[in-house]
């Protein structure tokens, strides 16, 4: 008879794939739980015949808890019962001009897609993961708009700009966990209907509800058009200067890059870039670390910082698995926070993805460097670079003479930035003390010039 083998046995592939993935996501479900998101999307999105999978994706971040308020567009709905009619739209400054004939148009096409996304989402999505789900949305009058009126001369008719949202009414149907879908469209107190901008509703709806994000689905990346590669973050001043230099933009990168700089100008933490045409997009920027699209903020979402006593859970959670392997020698809880002050990290949302210390060997012009760690998800970014130029220029700002690291196996990489071999007699006193002769570390120096 076979002995039962009772020793736990790792996954196959594909569920350590999975069981990695969700335990990687599992900070940002957290972290977006009873958060509020903005999210629009153009009328182009709703023909796709994918438009579904996008529903599916926001029925199930509705499940996670997530407080939503959809925006769709209705630009080529607009445009195909102009065209119907004969008539060509037109627009000026990437703004539609409404008339009376275009203003029938647009009630007809903001009626027809709110209809169909409130069916979409009233489904219970069958034959699908959120099977069963109910979906509540609301729909209302939840903008007060006024005519922009003339500019250069060109009357705007029935296009409109945003004069007021009623925050209370959205946060009342949030609260009660109710999906909230509002068309590109406003009223004035004198029942007049005028055509608004999608982005531009999306964007004053986030700033009135202090969102914590907006997410804007546009029909392309943004990119450098110079390399072709996609913008992964910019902050507001960043993007401003990126407006400005590339003025042949298409506006259906303008508008939601105007966007996005004006809600976080106005307070909403962060703004998301996405291409709509990417299956999953809205999955991959909110639960993975580098997302799919492009990131605006306020400040950078990167930063290479001074440590403190609350990054502390963060660097061991950091140097925990070289330590095991035996690349850096173990330290406690109480160890870091003695020397906290002589560390710097490397920050990226929240999370810490790199970390080094400097201290100054005492009674001596020396200073070694110890825990320097770069998570293995980010080693080909430079990163480690960035990090050992800034503790060198702490070592010069100290007025430190000579710079040592001990290693095990990471040599070749400080060789690589100019040190060199050295003896156990090079080290100061108080450190050759401490050296610990069964890890046999190497010693490695390198001198500061003034």
């Amino acid at each position: 008879m076979n002995e039962i083998d009772t020793h736990q046995r790792p996954p196959p592939p594909p569920q350590r794939d999975f069981v990695s993935w969700f335990r990687n996501s599992s900070p940002y479900i957290h972290a977006h739980r009873n958060r509020t998101f903005v999210i629009s999307f153009g009328g182009e999105a709703v023909l796709d015949p994918a438009f579904a999978n996008h529903i599916h994706d926001l029925a199930l971040l509705s499940s996670l808890g997530i407080r939503l308020v959809l925006v769709h567009g209705i630009r080529p709905q607009i445009d195909e019962r102009l065209q119907k009619l004969g008539i060509t739209s037109r627009f000026y400054r990437h703004l539609r001009i409404t008339d009376d004939v275009a203003l029938q148009c647009v009630k007809e096409a903001a009626g027809l897609v709110r209809v169909e996304i409130e069916a979409l989402l009233s489904m219970g999505l069958a034959n699908s993961p959120m099977a069963g789900a109910r979906i509540r949305v609301v729909s209302g009058n939840f903008v007060t708009a006024r005519p922009i009126g003339v500019i250069d001369g060109i009357d705007y008719c029935h296009t409109g700009a945003i004069r007021k949202v009623d925050q209370a009414a959205i946060q009342q149907q949030l609260e009660q966990h109710n999906v909230v879908l509002i068309s590109p469209t406003g009223y004035s107190p004198s029942g007049e209907i005028f055509n608004l901008c999608a982005e531009q509703v999306a964007t004053d709806i986030a700033i009135a509800l202090q969102a914590e994000k907006i997410l804007l689905l546009s029909e392309q990346k943004l990119c450098d058009p110079d390399s072709g590669q996609l913008l992964q973050q910019l902050t507001t001043t960043q993007a401003e200067q990126f407006l400005k230099q590339h003025k042949n933009l298409a506006a259906t990168i303008i508008h939601p890059l105007q966007a996005a700089i004006r809600s976080c100008q106005g307070g909403v933490r962060r703004a998301h870039l996405l291409e709509r045409t990417q299956d999953g997009a809205l999955l991959l920027e909110l639960f993975t670390r580098d997302g799919s699209g492009t990131l605006i903020s306020s400040a950078p979402f990167e930063t290479l910082r001074q440590a403190t006593l609350n990054n502390i859970p963060g660097i061991l959670e950091l140097i925990a698995p070289l330590e095991e392997q035996g690349k850096l020698v173990k330290r406690s809880r109480e160890h870091l926070e003695i020397e906290i002050g002589d560390y710097t990290i490397i920050e990226r949302d929240g999370l810490i993805i790199g970390c080094a210390a400097l201290h100054a060997i005492p009674d001596s012009d020396a200073g070694i460097i110890t825990c320097f760690a770069i998570h293995e998800d980010y080693q080909n970014a430079d990163r480690g670079k960035q990090l050992f130029a800034f503790i060198h220029r702490q070592a010069r700002q100290r007025h430190l003479h000579k710079l040592f690291v001990l290693s095990t196996q990471t040599m070749h990489w400080f060789i690589e930035r100019g040190f060199q071999p050295a003896e156990l007699d090079a080290l100061p006193h108080s450190l050759r003390q401490q050296y610990d002769h069964q890890r046999n570390t190497r010693i490695l120096c390198l001198p500061i010039e003034p």
